[in-house]
């Protein structure tokens, strides 16, 4: 199944203008500057040709998207790279898969209006935009029909009227694609409708793009965050300790500075962090970046990513490991989402349960 939302509107970082005569580079020119040709992520890796017949075939049905910046943080000549198997199309992608589907989590029985998903007592969460930064391969909304769901359509009306019906909902949280990859002005637009709902107490925003391309911590940014009359909790998307860089670091800094709290989610990958040396890793690193680690899901069953997965029993036992390797402050919880649940599944150490995929 191709992503809608490319159907519909095209790329929408094509848009963003490139950088002009006397105009400082920004996070819109590495979003528009994002390599999209299987051809070129290879020659840029120096990688061979044998991996291109099937990174055009899996990238004709969930495009290729990788920014320069995260690029830079991979090694060349090295297929196994932990952050290039997470964005290089493979020709796993194409095959049907038993248990694997377009909607692993119930995103589209949970939409209580057009990009307005209400699965949690008290927590709303709004698909703000279908643009990402980055293409991760097992991103589990790769098949979600972002144009038909856009809560950002008509100045967020929609949001408003919902949440004058709900009076219940206390937490928004801002999901997509990326959040991050609207500009301010849209956001602010939604943040001063909430302001005039006072049953919201939160604003959360779930966002990988401070970490792909960490220039999106500008100046704009910082200002629109100080002027939100809400406490805002970021959860960021590091699933390896490669990922972050001195870049990322100082964004981090820059984000908490303006009494931003930072977590962390990562997705448990075959061959990217199923070790206890790389969750270890990972957690002692967002640390030091200031960032605490908060949920370790097992990978959504979603159609294409099934080479991704790692067994039930095998993660339980991993992650016994890594509870006995670190403090339980740097322990993320390892969870399961299950479509229809009432919350998360919290899964540890001791417990069996069957896999998700049957």
């Amino acid at each position: 199944m191709v992503l809608a939302f490319w159907r519909a509107t095209g790329d929408s970082a094509a848009m963003i203008p490139k950088t002009g005569p006397g105009r400082q580079r920004s996070w819109r020119d590495d979003m528009a500057g994002a390599i999209t040709d299987p051809k070129q992520l290879l020659a840029a890796l120096d990688l061979g040709r044998e991996w291109l017949e099937g990174a055009r075939a899996a990238a004709a049905l969930f495009p290729l998207r990788v920014p320069h910046p995260y690029l830079a943080r991979m090694r060349k000549g090295c297929v196994d790279d932990p952050l290039l198997r997470q964005v290089l199309p493979l020709y796993a992608e194409t095959c049907t898969v038993a248990g694997y589907g377009p909607d692993p989590v119930g995103d589209l029985r949970a939409q209580a209006a057009p990009g307005i998903l209400q699965k949690y007592d008290g927590r709303t969460l709004l698909t703000t935009t279908g643009a990402c930064a980055v293409h991760c391969r097992y991103c589990f909304r790769r098949h979600f029909p972002y144009a038909e769901a856009n809560a950002a359509r008509d100045g967020w009306k929609a949001v408003f009227e919902y949440l004058d019906r709900n009076p219940d909902v206390h937490e928004l949280i801002l999901s997509g694609g990326d959040p991050l990859t609207l500009g301010e002005d849209r956001l602010a637009q939604l943040v001063r409708g909430l302001s005039e709902r006072p049953q919201v107490r939160r604003l959360r925003l779930h966002t990988r793009l401070p970490i792909v391309i960490p220039a999106r911590v500008d100046d704009a940014l910082l200002a629109w965050i100080r002027s939100i009359p809400l406490p805002l909790v970021m959860v960021v998307h590091v699933n390896h300790a490669q990922e972050i860089d001195e870049a990322v670091c100082v964004a981090m800094q820059r984000l908490r500075a303006v009494g931003v709290t930072l977590l962390n989610q990562a997705v448990l990958l075959a061959g990217v962090n199923d070790s206890v040396t790389a969750q270890v890793q990972l957690s002692e690193t967002l640390f030091a970046a200031g960032i605490l680690p908060y949920y370790l899901h097992v990978l959504d069953p979603v159609a294409g990513a099934s080479h991704f997965a790692v067994p039930i029993e095998r993660a339980l036992a991993l992650f016994g490991d890594v509870e006995g390797s670190l403090p339980g402050y740097l322990v993320p919880r390892l969870v399961q989402e299950l479509a229809g649940a009432p919350a998360k599944v919290r899964l540890g150490s001791g417990m069996t349960l069957p896999n998700p995929v049957q």
